[in-house]
């Protein structure tokens, strides 16, 4: 059965593989692009994918203004959207509260408004650590009554593109209940490539840590043994939001995407180490002497990294009970990851190569 969709983010790297999920299922998806003449652009992209671009069609418009800058023709075009994607934000390093601030918030509830006026169901990309709430709670924010929490001081903790969307999580849930509108947020771990081909976005973090090892910036592995970096493929997110965001019994409810067998993070670059055949880091660099030495000018540009990133390379574990309920409910199967990562690794070192 086709159902219309509302899509923002549709060119980037999870909004390419939703849309091909999407198109390739059988629905319709119309994309906010802030240049609707790209569309051919996108259409070819999700063909690649394995998508069917015909299903495809664009609206302009952008998060940064009201109504998302859509005409009053494009509204009644996306008027019977049975669900409204909500996957873009701005994500950089090093962004200032007001930069992070104008898309993933003020454009977030932009997203919110729309849904809720147009009774579509929202289903919003959240972050795997607002599954965190020892986490949530160590950098100030209040999970009891979120408004009263001091924001600016957690944009200073973690930096504007961490804060931003964990400000976004808590403003989009208050409107929707306000307005007693459906939503479903699902929370995906660091996205590596497509489990059968690999495809993965320059930029993406877990594109940029191969690089750094291909091009041996990487020497050392950040944290201990004891750390790790959750990871979930593209597909198996693509998969659990698009049969969430069906799922009558997923309104108001959120949903975590994360493969529990993740190595740790000295596995993970060793194993991606060996497919590229380069030589593995061996010793340890602590979190807290590496943040330091990140925020020196210079330091990070070097080594490709920023001290935001340490803040997703974590000690704890996850409850995975009720994404476990899930899978069996949707009969989804994360692929082998090793399998994945050796994937995300080849088709990285392909496009250094080209």
């Amino acid at each position: 059965m086709s159902t219309q969709c509302f899509v923002t983010g549709g060119s980037g790297f999870i909004g390419q593989h939703l849309l091909a999920h999407l198109s390739a299922t059988g629905h319709e998806a119309w994309v906010l692009m802030r240049h609707a003449a790209n569309l051919e652009t996108l259409r070819e992209q999700v063909r690649q994918l394995g998508g069917e671009p015909s299903r495809i069609q664009a609206v302009q418009g952008d998060l940064n203004h009201p109504n998302l800058g859509l005409s009053a023709t494009d509204r009644q075009r996306i008027a019977s959207a049975r669900v409204v994607f909500h996957v873009a934000a701005q994500f950089a390093w090093g962004l200032s509260m007001e930069q992070a601030r104008a898309v993933n918030v003020k454009g977030a509830l932009e997203v919110a408004r729309l849904s809720a006026s147009q009774h579509s169901r929202l289903l919003m990309v959240g972050g795997y650590m607002l599954q965190n709430s020892a986490h949530l709670t160590s950098i100030g924010i209040d999970q009891q009554c979120p408004e009263h929490t001091d924001w600016p001081a957690v944009y200073r903790r973690v930096g504007g593109y961490e804060a931003s969307k964990l400000e976004a999580h808590f403003a989009v849930i208050r409107y929707m209940q306000a307005q007693r509108a459906d939503y479903t947020i699902v929370h995906p771990a660091t996205v590596c490539g497509h489990s059968e081909s690999g495809h993965i976005l320059a930029g993406q973090p877990v594109a940029e840590l191969i690089r750094n090892l291909a091009t041996g910036k990487l020497t050392a592995i950040p944290g201990s043994t004891r750390h790790w970096l959750p990871l979930v493929s593209v597909d198996y997110l693509v998969a659990l939001m698009v049969a969430a965001a069906f799922d009558p019994a997923m309104a108001n409810q959120q949903a975590l995407a994360l493969d529990e067998f993740s190595p740790n993070l000295q596995g993970l670059v060793t194993h991606i180490a060996h497919t590229l055949e380069v030589q593995t880091p061996r010793r340890h660099l602590p979190l807290g002497p590496l943040g330091w030495l990140l925020k020196i000018p210079g330091v990070a540009t070097h080594f490709g990294t920023s001290p935001e990133s340490l803040n997703f390379i974590r000690t704890e574990r996850f409850d995975m009970t009720h994404s476990r309920k899930l899978e069996s409910r949707y009969q989804l199967k994360h692929a082998d990851l090793a399998l994945t990562l050796e994937k995300t690794a080849r088709f990285v070192r392909h496009g250094l190569l080209n």
